[in-house]
């Protein structure tokens, strides 16, 4: 998914000299995340398995991490910056510079490889964000849990817990040791709709459920270093593999999805999240958010910004308030 639209003038800036690490910025969110942080100013490193070279388990070959960070720098120079080149080279502390480390979070020896090397490259760490994912291809979605394949259930678990465990790991002890550190832990799902519904199947529950409660923990953990932890969620995300994968639509005509699911009206594009992220990171007061749980669309209302099509979709408000198996979708005071 290309860039997209400058931020505005009082953001463009906010976060230059700041460090950032995107874990999972291959695609969808994290890709955004990561991008947004550039426009913003920051150094972003952007981790993934797929590379021009090398495809993960996700399948996909379209989205790599070297474009992730080509991304990231053209929206640091789109911003006024002067970012350095992208792609796996090293970077600086120049302005919106995005940096690839091909990196599997399951594999411990390679996230204190990548934290020792921000280390050596940067000195710190700000901004930890742990949107490692990729399980939906093993996910059985209408399996009881005892009919769900066992493998494919541990090992969507492993990539969206065990990664965020390994990442906070080996990332923390850099990131702490400055105040002011952010760390965001990215699922899918607020904690008031989690809590009150069954997301099935079985090891998706359990997946989605636990950034909510890694976040809380570590909020109480890093908060005597004057560091903030908090757990951000989407909403309906028009993502790469939503949009030509599962709805057979681009960016261009995504409305046409709602005759598939009329509720994709409510859908907001990737990079609506990642100016909820650089609210976040840009926020002086951000502890006021510790141990948290947060979304896109109710941030919007916090901080202001809007999707790219000036539109602030508040998707869980939506999907808590309107019956998901009505024909019926009325976005009005939705977005």
């Amino acid at each position: 998914m290309d860039s997209t639209p400058e931020l505005s003038s009082e953001n463009s800036h906010a976060l230059t000299g700041k460090v950032a690490l995107v874990a999972g910025a291959t695609r969808g969110a994290g890709r955004a995340m990561a991008v947004e942080l550039g426009r913003a100013g920051a150094t972003v490193y952007a981790t993934g398995r797929t590379t021009r070279g090398h495809s993960s388990e996700v399948g996909r070959t379209t989205e790599t991490i070297e474009e992730t960070a080509e991304l990231i720098t053209a929206a640091g120079r789109e911003a006024g910056g002067t970012g350095g080149t992208g792609g796996t080279g090293t970077g600086g502390t120049g302005t919106g510079t995005g940096i690839a480390v091909p990196t599997d979070h399951l594999e411990p020896e390679q996230v204190e490889a990548l934290v020792e090397r921000i280390d050596r490259e940067q000195g710190r760490l700000d901004i930890l964000v742990n949107d490692i994912w990729g399980g939906d291809v093993h996910v059985e979605w209408d399996k009881k849990m005892w009919e769900h394949d066992l493998d494919k259930g541990l090992r969507l678990m492993r990539l969206g817990i065990e990664t965020h465990i390994v990442t906070s790991r080996y990332a923390l002890p850099l990131l702490i040791k400055n105040p002011g550190g952010l760390v965001v832990e990215v699922t899918d799902g607020t904690d008031e709709y989690n809590n009150h519904n069954y997301r099935k199947p079985f090891y998706y529950d359990l997946t989605k459920a636990a950034p909510l409660r890694m976040a809380r923990n570590l909020a109480e953990e890093i908060e005597e270093y004057g560091c903030t932890a908090l757990c951000l969620s989407p909403g309906w995300l028009r993502s790469e593999a939503m949009l030509d994968t599962y709805f057979k639509v681009t960016e261009e005509n995504w409305l046409d999805g709602r005759e598939q699911n009329p509720h994709f009206a409510i859908s907001e594009t990737p990079t609506f999240v990642g100016r909820a992220l650089v609210a976040l990171a840009s926020d002086p007061e951000v502890a006021r958010w510790n141990g948290k749980s947060l979304s896109s669309g109710g941030l919007a209302k916090e901080y202001g910004f809007t999707d790219v099509d000036g539109s602030a979709p508040d998707a869980w408000r939506y999907i808590t308030e309107v019956d998901q198996e009505s024909k019926e979708a009325d976005v009005t005071g939705y977005r």
